[in-house]
């Protein structure tokens, strides 16, 4: 079993599952392009396994941790490693930071990538380890069952370039699903991304009504307006957000302007 030198419980309102598998660090190097001029943010370093694998790889690495538990684990880190405990929802993160890889925390993986598509300009490439129905979620297609608003705000940042299926069993403890490895590459963001990602919240806020509904629900347009628009992106004034692609909805928002 692969451990850092003080072995800490992890604790299950944090989401925490800390890698014990050697092989898959070797894995998330490959799909991360690691290199030596990277700077690296990892969110949820838990016991500090993948921090090291990354510290000797990589000019520095960006440690976020939000359980002071787990303090004596990561300590006596290398000089290119900083941790900083605290939730990373709600610190400022490091903006020099050039890649994201990290085992992210279950129960925070949607947003901290959601909102590192824009947060953190910086950032070029993603390597994250998360529940794999997420992992199915980020690059899903219209009119499927995983496909919603994280699916078209990730594929208008970003192009996938690498995943990996990851069992259960590479954790300690065990999570009750699988994970997956996905990496993406970042691409250049729309023009006015704040508002499009606004627009695409409100329309999978309530994905069983009609997209104008769910857009006046939300307080963003009224209902009129709203149809109005995706008539003049040539899309019937009833449709459903999941029927729009993501360009799609880059396309509405400059219509609802």
């Amino acid at each position: 079993m692969l451990r850092a030198g003080v072995s800490t419980r992890p604790r299950k309102e944090y989401g925490q599952h800390f890698l014990r598998d050697p092989n898959i660090l070797e894995v998330i190097g490959r799909l991360a392009e690691l290199g030596p001029d990277d700077v690296v943010l990892e969110i949820g370093p838990g016991e500090g396994v993948l921090t090291r694998y990354l510290a000797e790889r990589v000019r520095r690495v960006h440690a976020i941790e939000i359980d002071r538990a787990l303090e004596p684990a990561l300590s006596g880190l290398a000089d290119n490693v900083d941790v900083v405990f605290g939730d990373a929802l709600r610190i400022e993160l490091p903006p020099d930071a050039t890649k994201l890889v990290a085992n992210l925390p279950y129960n925070v993986a949607t947003p901290l990538v959601v909102e590192s598509l824009d947060g953190l300009p910086n950032v070029r490439l993603w390597c994250v380890m998360v529940q794999r129905e997420v992992a199915d979620r980020l690059f899903a297609g219209p009119g499927s069952k995983d496909y919603g608003a994280v699916s078209v705000l990730v594929q208008l940042a970003a192009e996938r370039t690498g995943f990996h299926p990851v069992s259960r069993w590479v954790f300690q403890p065990p999570p009750n699903v699988d994970s997956a490895l996905v990496a993406f590459r970042r691409k250049e963001l729309p023009a006015d991304f704040g508002h499009v990602k606004q627009v695409v919240t409100a329309a999978f806020a309530h994905r069983r009504k009609t997209l104008p509904n769910s857009l006046a629900l939300a307080g963003l347009v009224p209902r009129e307006r709203a149809a109005e628009a995706l008539v003049a992106i040539a899309q019937p004034a009833d449709v459903r957000a999941e029927v729009l692609g993501p360009e799609d909805f880059v396309a509405l928002t400059k219509a609802l302007q």
